[in-house]
């Protein structure tokens, strides 16, 4: 009874052991590099702080290279991690990187850990893998719809007019064009079941209308859309509500004053 006892402690020890060397493994990856942060899948946006450790023979002159794929396969990124202490020497040195970034279209990527190799033989060459999410930035902004009931005179006729307008709150990915995704939204014509059982409506999408290209000079924002179908002219009324909603639209970004449309023939009676 005692034999067996002993010997359930024994392997019980043994089996702790191997557990924690097999997770030490993981965590040193091929035993010369250390990645802190960020984690295997874990979710990363720009800018990225990399932490992490490697043994002296992995920097060259105090760095080693790093680099960001997309899913595809495509480099969204290439730079270099530093050591923050001296890296001649055989044990474990920390490093860090701080990393901006563009934001791949892709769910997910790679960010590759390349062992410095100036001489360039394969037999040199080493690096460490971990899959990444990307996480998209956000900013909130307003959409402009219109609601009839709230565009009336006393006698109950519609006065299509701006009163009419009603903002609905969406968020769209952090870019460099906030103002064109905001007005492509827009032009969605995406309500919600509640938004519309509150009585916002709208025509968009128009069949064939779409914005081109947008440019901003002195306040002025310049529109520039195809419509192929001329959808966008009618009767006063409707074209006013269209126009309103595009420019207000926009006018919410304080850099712009006043929107104009090209071709001008748009939104005309």
């Amino acid at each position: 009874m005692k034999f067996e006892y002993v010997l359930l402690i024994i392997t019980s020890i043994c089996f702790i052991g191997i557990f924690f060397l097999n997770k030490e493994e993981v965590f040193q990856e091929n035993g010369m590099i250390r990645i802190d942060s960020p984690l295997d899948n874990q979710t990363i946006t720009s800018p990225l702080t990399i932490k992490g450790e490697a043994r002296g023979g992995w920097y060259f002159e105090g760095s080693f290279p790093v680099k960001i794929y997309d899913g595809n396969g495509d480099l969204v990124f290439q730079g270099e991690a530093r050591a923050i202490a001296d890296s001649l020497t055989n044990d474990f040195v920390p490093f860090e990187a701080i990393i901006n970034f563009d934001v791949p279209n892709t769910e997910t990527g790679q960010i590759v850990f390349e062992k410095d190799n100036p001489s360039g033989l394969p037999e040199n060459a080493d690096e460490v893998r971990l899959n990444v999410l990307f996480g998209k930035e956000e900013r909130s902004v307003n959409l402009y719809y219109y609601n009839s009931s709230l565009d009336q005179d006393e006698t109950g006729n519609i006065m299509c007019s701006r009163n009419g307008l009603v903002s609905v709150q969406r968020n769209i990915p952090l870019t460099i064009t906030p103002i064109q995704d905001t007005i492509k939204l827009l032009l969605s014509g995406e309500l919600t079941r509640e938004e519309i059982s509150s009585g916002i409506t709208t025509e968009y999408p128009l069949e064939g209308f779409e914005l081109k290209g947008a440019s901003l000079k002195d306040g002025v924002l310049t529109l520039e859309f195809n419509d192929s179908n001329n959808k966008t002219v009618g009767g006063s009324c409707r074209t006013g509500i269209l126009w309103f909603q595009i420019s207000e639209t926009a006018k919410q970004f304080e850099e712009v004053d006043s929107v104009r449309f090209i071709p001008e023939e748009l939104f005309q009676p």
